[in-house]
């Protein structure tokens, strides 16, 4: 039988294989299996056959190993022997071995193994199959490279939704030549070997290997390091990209605050061996202001358990003039790098040291403006005496935990609580800015004995005159600022249970309340917005909140969510998901709009979510 490459097709030979750490084991034991079957009934001397099935082995394994790390997706492989007819003499073929090859009408007489066949296929079902994921790192791969030492043939076959890379292993290649010379199969066998061996010319070889891989490793090195926000990661990927292609192992040392090294990452080609070099090169740090380029550093005993040694360089990390840490490469054996190498890494401490500054930067900044916004909300609502509170607050702007909706809730003294939900128009921080200074003008305003209504007179003409003048000093580029808000004021009954409610909304979704028969209305009529007509008057609506009823106030980004072309406040929307709460707490209640809001729509939510609940209870 002659084999097609990269056709198999007898699925007693292709066997899908386990994505995990098995996948290798049992693509070997496949191979074997099918080389050992068709084995039997071959008169090729045994020596050659079992030098076949370790060659076969070797590379099955390597090429599914590699398809775990860089892929991970689904697996398969298959394996075909290819046979041939010997003269008479040769041997017999029995009827055992005839059921073997499952093919009726073959020559029954003797047939020797001309060579072994394997794939390995890598299914992506969605998408398409761009490339090797190996060469897409900066190189063939480890497994290709044995491959093309050791297979009379391979290639690579791309489909629209899978990747097939296969050999072919001949063992007439094997045979040494009458003259006693190696032809040339053999040789690219040993020069595999000696790439993967420990001997000084071994060391040699990869010394080679440590070649400028020109600009493809280095637009790596960019592409993998930008938009990384957070420092240690950025070591995490500087240890990566250089080991195993330039150093065995490699170590990240960085810059603190106080003047001092840490040591943030450590990579070793060997896993098992990072803890102890982590040990050991923590006893000696760096320098924080060592500012060099390939300086030779002391060599850790616990990198290399073989004593062969080897040889370390320590590199600065300097951006911006400043000097943010060192990154230290070392090789076991006595390795040399070349001067070209030595500029590649040279080149990506340069890149690693500045994705530092980066993420330092935006560490920095991501602090002030949490600290800021800290300063917006506050840390907790209070507790009222027979009312229970929640609060759901889902900013939608992203890296912050403060958008531009807000609220509050704090007493005002004299059994009287005051409570607001409002929203600012924008997200940026301007529109942070108004939402702080908002809720401590009503603080301010309510302790001083203002009511509901005199409060967003007040804050209206206040918010009025900010615009204006916004506008006044920036022109017609000036935006004035906006502001919807719930406002309201509980007077608890510490006797019956409940509270007297006074609120008002301006340009707000109105607040709803729910009985415990499963009633919901609405409690006031919604008013202008804060900040359009410095004159408007506002009105304040009065009712009690009975044990077991419940208040809800949100936010648009609840009443306006979106699926389609719909929003989730039509026809009653938000009164319908509040009368499944009956008999809920507050956090429940809250919960459970939030939730709905979520499910509404596929699309992520593109508003900041603020839902507020009072929930009354016996006294």
């Amino acid at each position: 039988m002659r084999l097609p490459s990269a056709g198999l097709s007898d699925p007693a030979s292709r066997r899908a294989l386990p994505t995990s750490q098995l996948a290798p084991s049992t693509a070997r034991t496949l191979v074997r299996a099918e080389i050992e079957k068709w084995a039997r009934a071959s008169v090729t001397p045994g020596p050659l056959i079992g030098r076949l099935t370790e060659d076969a082995e070797l590379l099955v394994s390597e090429l599914v190993t590699n398809a775990l790390m860089h892929a991970g997706t689904q697996i398969e492989v298959a394996c075909g022997v290819e046979t041939e007819p010997v003269g008479a003499g040769g041997g017999s073929r029995s009827d055992r071995e005839d059921r073997d090859s499952g093919e009726s009408g073959e020559d029954s007489g003797p047939v020797a193994v001309a060579a072994v066949l394997v794939e390995v296929t890598d299914r992506q079902p969605t998408g398409r199959v761009t490339g090797d994921s190996s060469a897409r790192r900066g190189g063939r791969g480890l497994g290709l490279q044995i491959i093309g030492a050791l297979a009379e043939s391979w290639g690579v076959t791309y489909r629209r939704t899978e990747k097939v890379v296969w050999f072919r292993l001949a063992p007439g290649e094997m045979v040494a030549r009458p003259s006693g010379s190696l032809n040339e199969a053999m040789h690219r066998e040993l020069d595999a070997a000696e790439i993967f061996s420990s001997s000084p010319r071994a060391d040699r070889r990869r010394t080679a290997e440590w070649n400028d891989r020109g600009g493809a490793f280095l637009a790596e090195a960019s592409e993998l390091l930008s938009g990384q926000l957070d420092e240690d990661m950025v070591a995490a990927l500087a240890g990566q990209l250089l080991v195993p292609r330039l150093a065995d192992w490699c170590a990240v040392w960085l810059t603190t605050e106080g003047g001092g090294m840490r040591l943030s990452r450590v990579w070793h080609v060997d896993e098992r061996k990072v803890d102890a070099l982590r040990f050991a090169l923590e006893a000696d740090p760096p320098p924080a202001m060592l500012r060099t380029v390939g300086i030779p550093w002391p060599w850790p005993d616990a990198a290399d358990d073989s004593g062969r040694g080897g040889s370390a360089l320590a590199f600065s990390m300097v951006a911006g003039g400043s000097c943010h840490g060192s990154l230290i490469i070392g090789r076991a054996g006595p390795t040399e790098m070349t001067d070209s190498v030595a500029r590649t890494v040279e080149d990506v401490t340069r890149r690693v040291a500045q994705a530092v500054v980066t993420a330092r930067q935006y560490t920095r900044q991501t602090s002030i403006s949490r600290a800021l916004q800290r300063r917006q909300l506050p840390p907790s609502l209070a507790s009222l005496p027979g009312v229970e509170t929640a609060i759901v607050y889902e900013p939608h702007a992203r890296g912050q935990t403060v958008g531009g909706d807000f609220y509050d809730l704090f007493p005002m003294g004299g059994n009287r609580w005051s409570f607001l939900l409002g929203d600012v128009q924008g997200k940026d921080p301007e529109a942070m800015s108004v939402t702080g200074l908002t809720r401590h003008l009503v603080r301010l305003l309510a302790r001083e004995g203002h009511g509901v209504e005199s409060v967003l007179s007040r804050l209206n003409a206040a918010m009025a005159e900010e615009g204006a003048e916004a506008v006044a000093v920036g022109g017609e580029s000036a935006q004035p600022r906006f502001l919807s808000l719930v406002y309201g004021e509980l007077e608890p009954d510490p006797v019956a249970g409940g509270a007297h409610c006074s609120i008002a909304s301006a340009g707000h979704p109105s607040p709803l309340k729910l009985s415990p028969d499963g009633v919901v209305v609405s409690v006031v009529e919604s008013q202008m917005l804060l900040g359009i007509d410095e004159g408007t008057e506002f009105t304040a609506y009065a009712f009690d909140l009975e044990p077991g009823e419940s208040l809800l106030c949100v936010t648009d980004g609840v009443t306006e969510r979106r699926s389609g072309q719909r929003q989730l406040d039509d026809d009653d929307g938000l009164a319908e998901i509040l009368a499944g709460c009956v008999g809920m707490g507050a956090m429940a209640v809250a919960e459970r709009v939030r939730q709905s809001a979520h499910d509404f729509g596929p699309e992520p939510v593109e508003d900041d979510l603020a839902i507020l609940v009072l929930h009354a209870v016996t006294g």
